[in-house]
């Protein structure tokens, strides 16, 4: 039964809470009992709907400080990532919505400006919260506003060059900024933990920072010793913080850091955040949080339950796993056995090695294998440089993230013609997730670059020749294939050498070519029976290849058949119909009539994958559903199957 009709427990202080205001009047005492029936309420949804679990149950209590001690929307707090803002949606408003999370037509799983007015800033890439949150402090200085800017961002983020660009740009305009460094990784020693919670609370008083300035003022004015004795001062007063807290760093690029102190206390989170908001100046505070808290499997194993399907909960365990394995593993499982043969092959990943299926090649190969966090441009340039050492790196990075390194794909790697295989994860749609996560865009971004091969596997066992053939390529190639599972395959059978630009024809047909890549093969297979009950009669063929393409078999399939159908799970604008289209031209091949079928011209809101095919016609029935109108605005053309029984 979906969380729509469960009859569910009344929850006595989350169920009153409409607005922060709400939250406010809660007495502090009795916010740990709010936490507790938060965490409740996120585990039965997402265990329907599937979502983020870990992060959120990490950031229960950090959440309802913030927006206790804060006064949104006038205080901004911009999320970093944005799949850990499922409290901040209880809090600010959805809670009646929040069973449709993440569902067609229902609140999205991150922060979105045209939801609410609580969510600052359209997220679900990391590293962009200090550049956006710095550029509306910026904005408010300039608009004389007075409100506060509070930036949340994991430690995991703190991996990506774009967060060290912002903190660097925060530091030299010493403006008033608020960054929460939540991390989730660092184990909190009660000792350590109190005793920095304490002088937390002391460095941010205004006792505390009143003395410190005008003490700073009284040193520099001793004439010809104060600057000199205000560098020892300083020098000791970061010997003792770095006792109890790795601030030294942020402290160099301009920010007051304060902490590490408990997350999950609010006895330490109430008086700090207090005191951040009388200081002036860029601000770190660095919250220790514990993901999955409260729920024993996603605390056990919290990369499991950072993204996750609907789950039984007592269990954990997924509810409607596949038998059939998926993309995702099979393309470890073949780099694995590729890996074994060749010494060459390296693989690297940016934050991602169980989402692109490469823990197993990292416990197998260690030393040839390269977490780079989340730094995609710097991934990608370290592998050309691999790849100039004589390796062949094989880059996996879900198609989404892959933009974030386009400069690097164009100027470091296809420049030079080197040899590195890009295995692009989530090409299409990729469901629930949404806009910020669909990989619609890959095949306009890549197809048009000088030296790039770029293929697309109808299924696994594609996949797994594409990789090979890639392996074997001396120059860039990619391989895009779709989220989830295919028809099965034997992973052990003998792998096949692709010759590039070679195309595949499924079936043959009298009256139009439907020319199909990757996942849409399958579906352009299936409306061919849809279409031969309707006596129209349609030949399948699998491109394979966007670039090169199959051009003597697409020049064929015109002359003989003058109207064409293209499909891809991809945008339409620069996409692989448009890519035909060029053929033709540069052909002078005119009369010949191109229908494309694929993403429209706009951001692909969130829900389940089979439901968006259907929306925009990427199911069998979609496709076939588009030939019959076609064939008819063809100037009258009558298919020549129908005219053939019309003469019998």
């Amino acid at each position: 039964m979906s969380s729509r009709g469960r009859v569910r427990n009344f929850m006595k202080y989350l169920d009153t809470i409409n607005s922060p205001e709400d939250l406010k009047k809660i007495p502090a005492e009795d916010l740990p009992l709010l936490a507790k029936e938060i965490r409740e309420r996120i585990i039965e949804v997402v265990s329907q709907t599937g979502g983020h679990l870990a992060s959120n149950l990490g950031v229960v209590e950090l959440t309802i400080a913030l927006h206790y001690i804060f006064d949104a929307p006038k205080d901004r707090i911009v999320w970093d990532v944005g799949h850990q803002a499922y409290v901040h949606k209880l809090l600010t408003g959805r809670r009646e919505l929040f069973h449709t999370l993440r569902q067609y037509g229902g609140i999205s799983g991150f922060p979105r400006p045209d939801e609410s007015p609580y969510d600052t800033f359209n997220v679900g890439h990391s590293g962009t919260s200090l550049s956006a949150a710095l550029g509306m402090v910026e904005a408010g200085d300039k608009r004389h506003r007075k409100d506060k800017v509070i930036v949340v961002i994991g430690d995991g983020a703190m991996t990506a060059g774009m967060v060290f660009e912002g903190l660097n740009h925060a530091g030299d305009l010493k403006k008033d900024l608020i960054v929460v460094l939540n991390d989730n990784e660092m184990s909190i020693s009660k000792n350590v933990g109190a005793i920095s919670s304490y002088l937390s609370k002391i460095i941010t008083g205004q006792f505390y920072t009143k003395v410190k300035k005008e003490t700073e003022q009284l040193i520099k004015n001793i004439p010809h010793i104060g600057t000199p004795m205000l560098k020892v001062a300083k020098k000791a007063e970061e010997s003792v913080k770095g006792l109890v807290g790795p601030g030294t760093l942020f402290e160099e690029l301009g920010f007051k850091y304060i902490g590490p102190i408990d997350g999950h206390r609010f006895d330490h989170l109430f008086p700090t955040l207090e005191n951040i908001k009388k200081l002036n100046g860029p601000v770190l505070v660095h919250v220790v949080t514990k993901k999955g808290k409260d729920y024993p499997p996603a605390e056990q194993d919290p990369a499991a339950f950072h993204g996750v399907p609907p789950f039984d909960i007592k269990t954990g365990l997924p509810t409607n796993k596949s038998a059939v394995p998926s993309y995702t593993k099979i393309f470890g499982q073949t780099l694995i056995r590729l890996a074994e043969a060749d010494e060459r092959i390296v693989a690297i990943s940016a934050a991602m090695p169980e989402g692109t299926g490469l823990s197993s090649f990292s416990a197998k190969f260690p030393d040839r294998f390269y977490d780079v966090g989340i730094a995609e441009q710097h991934g990608v340039t370290f592998a050309a440089g691999l790849a100039t050492g004589g390796f062949h790196p094989v880059v996996a990075i879900y198609s989404t993230f892959l933009q974030r390194a386009y400069d690097q794909i164009v100027h470091d790697v296809c420049l030079q013609n080197l040899p590195v295989t890009f295995a692009i994860d989530r090409a299409g749609l990729v469901g629930e997730d949404g806009p910020t996560h669909h990989g619609t865009f890959d095949i306009s971004y890549l197809r048009h670059v000088p030296n790039m091969v770029l293929m697309a596997p109808k299924d696994e066992d594609e996949l797994r020749h594409m990789l090979y053939t890639s392996i074997n390529h001396p120059g860039p190639s990619a391989i895009r294939y779709p989220r989830g599972t295919g028809i099965g395959v034997d992973i052990n059978s003998p792998f096949k050498l692709l010759e590039a630009g070679k195309g595949e024809v499924i079936s043959d047909g009298m009256d139009i070519a439907i020319i199909a890549l990757g996942s849409m093969v399958y579906p352009s297979i299936e409306a061919s029976g849809i279409l031969k009950k309707e006596g129209i009669d349609a030949a399948v063929i699998n491109a394979r290849f966007v670039k090169p393409l199959d051009e003597a078999l697409i020049l064929d399939l015109a002359y003989k058949y003058g109207n064409i159908i293209t499909v891809e799970e991809g945008c339409l604008a620069g996409g692989f119909g448009s890519a035909i289209l060029e053929l033709l031209e540069r052909n002078g091949i005119t009369g010949v009539h191109v229908k494309r079928i694929g993403i429209p011209d706009k951001f692909i809101e969130h829900g389940q994958i089979k439901e968006l095919h259907h929306i925009y016609g990427l199911d069998a029935e979609g496709i076939a559903g588009e030939v019959p109108s076609f064939l008819k605005m063809q100037n009258g053309r009558v298919s020549r199957s129908l005219l053939r029984n019309i003469i019998s």
